[in-house]
């Protein structure tokens, strides 16, 4: 480290379980920090070959928040840069605030670096856009209450639902018979519906079906894992106009650098 320099504990976006689905930014901070924290069951250990020679690598798994703060302790009184890894992307579901409030308590700087969401892995394994031109514009992040914590009032998937959005429903799969329920009145019955596990790694499976059918399919191939429940009509559209993005008018006027009055 250069004279000067502050110790830094670096959050880094680990992505959907294929090693190679990081980005180069996190791979080279991996190979820059001397201790490495990483969630272990979720995060792929071969990333753990990008640590420098003689690194301190410690799962977090099994560890509490306040233990965890004490390894970001222990580091920054040793000088030490620590690489965080978790799971997907920071952005959403990954309990990266409570840590970023207790550094930020102990005047601990800190970076973030993002990572491939589950949402965009398991839509490019499916080999499929989910936003469709006039079919569906928005995409809903979302899960549903847990054990964990509640959602919000009115965070409802009803809600959601009465728009039309393609939703992404995060750590739900104990909860399908509900969801289908609650989603049937507003997308219909033969709406499309995609349960993605595992998803960029050995073990990914896709379970494809539709509001009506899916409880059944999954009765009969479970899926124990974490898992991501795609739904909306854009999983499927064929019918649908092309995106003015390549149209040629559009390219005329907007991108190859005509009147912008």
């Amino acid at each position: 480290m250069g004279m000067g320099e502050a110790v830094t504990v670096h959050f880094i976006g680990a992505g959907p379980g294929a090693p190679d689905l990081i980005t180069v930014r996190g791979r080279d901070l991996i190979a820059r920090c001397p201790v490495c924290l990483y969630a272990g069951s979720i995060v792929p250990k071969e990333l753990l070959t990008h640590c420098p020679k003689g690194a301190r690598i410690v799962d977090t798994a099994p560890l509490s928040l306040d233990e965890i703060e004490a390894e970001f302790v222990a580091a920054h009184e040793a000088d030490l840069d620590v690489a965080r890894l978790q799971s997907g992307d920071l952005s959403i579901f990954s309990a990266v605030a409570e840590q970023l409030r207790r550094l930020e308590r102990r005047g601990i700087p800190y970076t973030l670096t993002p990572g491939v969401p589950a949402f965009a892995a398991a839509a490019a394994a499916m080999g499929r856009e989910l936003t469709v031109p006039e079919v569906a514009q928005s995409v809903v992040l979302t899960r549903v209450s847990g054990r964990a914590s509640r959602m919000p009032e009115g965070e409802r998937l009803a809600a959601f639902a009465a728009t039309g959005a393609t939703l992404a429903i995060h750590l739900a799969i104990h909860a399908i018979d509900r969801i289908v329920e609650e989603l049937t009145p507003f997308y219909g019955a033969d709406c499309p519906v995609a349960v993605v596990t595992q998803v960029s790694q050995p073990g990914e499976r896709i379970v494809r079906g539709t509001l009506a059918d899916i409880s059944a399919k999954l009765a009969a191939e479970p899926i124990e894992r974490t898992a991501l429940i795609l739904v909306g009509r854009a999983l499927a559209a064929e019918e649908f106009r092309d995106s003015a993005l390549y149209d040629a008018e559009y390219r005329r006027r907007f991108r190859e650098g005509g009147s912008r009055r």
